[in-house]
């Protein structure tokens, strides 16, 4: 039974010096020493033992499993050395090669020109506001005086969900949104992206941004719309830049007006830029109609107020001299990283 348990020890060494793996490690450990293991069974033989012999085999049992443990410790730090060596020289680094460049992000120019506007008229006191994508077509159209019937409901101008839920093709549903709460009085612009089905083209896409603007209050006229708008242009395209009101219908204002700026590239006088007219549309604007204040809650005998409606695209490409509206989807780094 001695040379047996000999025979076992030496096995258990052979097979550990061996080893290339902890897991073959481990599997050592199991096979010997495990609960089932040749090296702990053995110890199932001494029954067969006189008893006077029992207390020398169990001590030289024991001496045999801390031998054993002992040689495994032993592997087990010899092989997680040899990995680190392994892994130090795989993983060795040329310090004297060039750094790689980091290539760092900047805002996009549609960006730039949104953040413009937003400080512009947050300096005047105005708040921004969100609004959902997918829009019922109450929102989009009804509670702006757009009824049942109207040009602007025809599938053909707008992506409809269902009859009654439709991807947004303005953002005046935000301004329908807030008027309804009504916590008067209200000054809010509110930037987002809009759908139309228009053909892609150098000034035309199926989905851009825009921004509105709202205020309501009481004694509110068109003078402090062209005010505020001047001043809008004011900071945006120079200190210089003169504004051009000219008559136009909106359903939802009313009396309603496109807005022009003098021509910041020739002051006015007439170049390429400007077609050689002097004057570049900007912005369609008016009073809110009636109506619409009605519809969202809003007494129109106590309040009034004006709104007005900009393609952010249309902003950076005029301030930035972009002749192709495309050119601002297209992810081109030569382009974008001029901005």
């Amino acid at each position: 039974m001695k040379d047996h348990l000999i025979d076992l020890i030496n096995e258990a060494l052979k097979n550990i010096e061996k080893a290339a793996s902890s897991d073959e490690l481990n599997d050592i450990r199991v096979a010997f020493l495990g609960k089932k293991g040749s090296i702990t069974s053995i110890m199932k033989e001494m029954k067969g033992l006189k008893p006077e012999e029992r207390p020398a085999f169990g001590q030289m049992v024991n001496e045999a499993k801390t031998k054993v443990e002992n040689a495994l410790e032993e592997a087990k730090i010899r092989l997680e050395k040899d990995a680190l060596e392994l892994r130090l020289k795989s993983e060795v680094i040329d310090v004297t090669l060039p750094a790689k460049k980091l290539k760092t992000g900047h805002p996009h120019p549609c960006q730039i020109a949104l953040d413009e506007v937003e400080r512009i008229f947050m300096g005047m006191g105005y708040e921004v506001v969100e609004g959902p994508e997918v829009e019922w077509q109450e929102y989009n159209f009804t509670k702006l005086n757009i009824p049942e019937g109207h040009p602007a409901r025809d599938e053909q101008d707008t992506f409809y969900i269902t009859d009654q839920i439709l991807l947004r093709s303005q953002t005046s549903p935000c301004q329908a949104r807030v008027m309804e709460r009504g916590k008067l009085p209200i000054r809010m612009i509110s930037p987002g992206r809009v759908f139309r089905s228009d053909s892609i083209d150098a000034t035309h896409s199926p989905s851009f941004n825009q921004i509105e603007g709202l205020v309501v209050d009481k004694h509110i006229t068109m003078t402090d719309l062209k005010g505020t708008l001047t001043q809008f242009a004011k900071e945006m395209f120079g200190k210089d830049t003169v504004t051009r009101f000219r008559p136009h219908h909106f359903p939802f204002t009313e009396p309603s007006a496109e807005v022009d700026v003098s021509c910041f590239k020739c002051g006015g006088k007439g170049c390429r830029f400007c077609k050689n007219e002097g004057w570049i549309e900007i912005l369609g604007c008016g009073m809110v109609h009636p109506n619409v204040l009605e519809m969202c809650g809003i007494d129109p005998e106590e309040y009034t107020g004006f709104a007005f409606g900009v393609g952010l695209e249309r902003i950076a490409i005029l301030k930035y001299e972009i002749d192709d509206m495309r050119l601002l989807y297209e992810n081109d780094m030569r382009f974008l990283k001029q901005f």
